[in-house]
């Protein structure tokens, strides 16, 4: 039924990671992980500049934490309790049930691993089980190689290239679209459940089906 409510603040607990709304506490952590010059190529297709000093990140948080669309989450370690990444639910068109995930940052301890599978994985079910949106989107800077493999094992589909789409930096932008919609959803969730699951992973942490092939299997 549209419209479709918007999102909310709100934790979702997952297995591996935790999605809470981004607040001031959450800072420390994300400078130690995402604020050091070693991951400034993190920051080369996010808008902002990366953080020159850990006091640049906390002000970051502040402005990031108060503002409905994009709405921004930390992504913290169940194990530890630290936040280890962000991301955002963003473009909310509640009228046409359209969303989109982006201005994700996530740290070396999160990216390409169990946690930032489960991050997108909390998000698709919050939008499409729960807000009952029909079209999720993720899209890109159509140079941003490692984004554009994420979008397609997390199981959005390419939908093109918008060419001079933004100037962000001083530069253009040609943006890559991906979505996934609430008909693909069952299919995709069904293959995430499986790959999340812990039997799914061995005694050293690797897994042992891809989840392309347990999305393939569902």
């Amino acid at each position: 039924m549209l419209p479709a409510p918007r999102p909310e603040r709100r934790v979702f607990e997952g297995r591996y990671v935790r999605l809470e709304p981004l607040a001031a506490r959450h800072a420390p952590a994300l400078a130690d992980c995402v604020g050091s010059a070693a991951t400034a190529e993190l920051y080369r297709y996010l808008p902002e500049e990366p953080p020159a000093a850990p006091d640049a990140v906390a002000a970051w948080v502040a402005a990031a934490s108060v503002g409905d669309d994009p709405l921004f989450y930390a992504c913290v370690d169940a194990a530890t309790g630290r936040a280890v990444g962000r991301q955002a639910l963003m473009r909310i068109t509640p009228e046409h049930g359209v969303i989109e995930i982006g201005n994700i940052l996530w740290g070396p301890p999160m990216a390409q691993s169990r946690l930032a599978t489960e991050a997108l994985y909390l998000a698709a079910a919050y939008v499409f089980d729960t807000l009952g949106y029909r079209r999720f989107e993720w899209k890109c800077n159509a140079l941003n190689a490692p984004s554009r493999r994420a979008a397609l094992r997390f199981g959005f589909e390419f939908e093109g290239i918008f060419r001079q789409h933004l100037w962000v930096k001083g530069r253009n932008r040609d943006t890559a679209w991906f979505a996934m919609l609430d008909s693909d959803w069952p299919r995709l969730r069904a293959g995430y459940d499986a790959w999340l699951a812990a039997s799914n992973f061995d005694a050293t942490g690797d897994q042992r089906r891809t989840l392309a092939a347990c999305i393939a299997s569902a």
